[in-house]
């Protein structure tokens, strides 16, 4: 599958206060963002782990790290369904 490149400017003074270099940072705007989208339920584990670089059951062990709970869509559906 072909790739996009985005291209974001970060200013210097936040990876010197992250103390971290562009491409770690990359890396980690890539998961974060991953994080989100998969929370908001824009995007399915497996696309999101796909964004985060990482196969589907490392991105949903890495979620805890993020307070994000992986089947809460899941959860939703079934009180909905109770309801």
């Amino acid at each position: 599958m072909a790739a996009q490149h985005i291209t974001v400017d970060i200013p210097e003074k936040i990876l010197l206060a992250e103390k971290t270099d562009a491409h770690a940072f990359g890396k980690e705007l890539r998961v974060l963002a991953a994080v989100k989208l998969f929370e908001m339920g824009r995007l399915s584990s497996g696309r999101a782990a796909e964004l985060a670089g990482m196969g589907r059951v490392e991105f949903l062990l890495s979620l805890s790290r993020y307070n994000v709970f992986p089947l809460a869509s899941e959860l939703h559906d079934l009180e909905e369904n109770h309801a």
